[in-house]
């Protein structure tokens, strides 16, 4: 028996309308949500009562994508983020006190990983931030946060002619990230090499943008040692081996590291991306998080 409600399996049940059931779910429990399309996807987003919004502190922006590959139940790639942030808008609407948290739920993060962050749905909406010089939020991107009790922040290597106003801008959210886990989930996070997510869409247009996942204790163990092992296994995660392609049936690129990576991302884009894979911990940990994440506030 699933630890998730009967709504949960609803939502990830093959021929769902998973905008329509997320803004229905939202709308059923009081929070408004508005569809916002760019570039042909349609993205969903939650912003609350002005009266949770104070313009001396940053805004948080919280990001979760809701596609999946089709064939996919996606339960942990995305589904379980999406339920999590749905609850969370949920929770906000009663805040006491201001937030400043806005939530979107993005189309399209699957179509980019395989063929370049340009494609993905995100970068539309990272370049209209950009076009509107919304370059000042706090971006956090969570993907893949339903099994496991260990939460990973991505680790990013930025390129050395990275701008220093970019490098500093990037550098200080992830400081804050840092101490946003430790505070959350103490002495139980890691920081490690991630395939990318929405987060790499916001970098590309200059964006700074954090990404976090979950894994398992023994995966994330595992995984750090092979991270150690062997430096060509980062630069396959990270997708920088121009010179090898990936096969979409797999969402890892095919460079013989396959074997190398947590088996929980191996469950993606299949059938075994199922709720019984997901694990009651990590929304345990996660609402932790999101708890935490409401609480902080930095100045703008």
């Amino acid at each position: 028996m699933s630890f998730l409600p009967k709504e949960f399996s609803e939502y990830i049940a093959p021929n769902t309308d998973r905008a329509e059931f997320i803004q229905n779910f939202l709308y059923e429990h009081g929070v408004t949500s508005n569809k916002v399309v760019i570039d042909g996807k349609n993205h969903i987003l939650v912003q609350f009562d002005k009266s949770f919004y104070n313009p001396q502190f940053k805004i948080k922006t919280v990001i979760a994508h809701y596609d999946r590959v089709e064939g996919s139940p996606g339960a942990n790639d995305n589904s379980a983020a999406d339920w999590l942030l749905m609850n969370w808008a949920v929770t906000l609407k009663n805040y006491i006190g201001f937030h400043n948290v806005r939530i979107f739920f993005t189309d399209g993060e699957e179509l980019g990983w395989n063929t370049g962050v340009s494609e993905q749905g995100a970068f539309g909406l990272a370049s209209v931030f950009k076009r509107l010089n919304l370059t000042n939020d706090d971006i956090f991107v969570f993907d893949a946060c339903g099994r496991g009790e260990i939460p990973i922040l991505s680790k990013m290597n930025l390129p050395p002619e990275t701008p220093k106003n970019f490098l500093k801008q990037f550098r200080d959210l992830e400081e804050r990230t840092e101490d946003l886990l430790r505070r959350a989930s103490p002495g139980r996070w890691m920081c490690l090499p991630v395939p990318y997510s929405d987060n790499a869409s916001f970098i590309a247009c200059g964006i700074p943008a954090m990404a976090i996942t979950m894994l398992p204790a023994d995966e994330a163990s595992l995984y750090a040692r092979e991270l150690l092992k062997d430096k060509g296994l980062e630069a396959s995660v990270l997708n920088r081996d121009s010179g090898k392609k990936t096969r979409i049936a797999d969402h890892i690129p095919d460079y013989g590291y396959k074997d190398r990576m947590p088996k929980t991302w191996r469950l993606f884009h299949s059938q075994n991306d199922n709720e019984a894979s997901l694990t009651e911990r990590s929304f345990e940990v996660m609402n932790n998080i999101l708890s935490t994440l409401a609480e902080i506030k930095t100045l703008a």
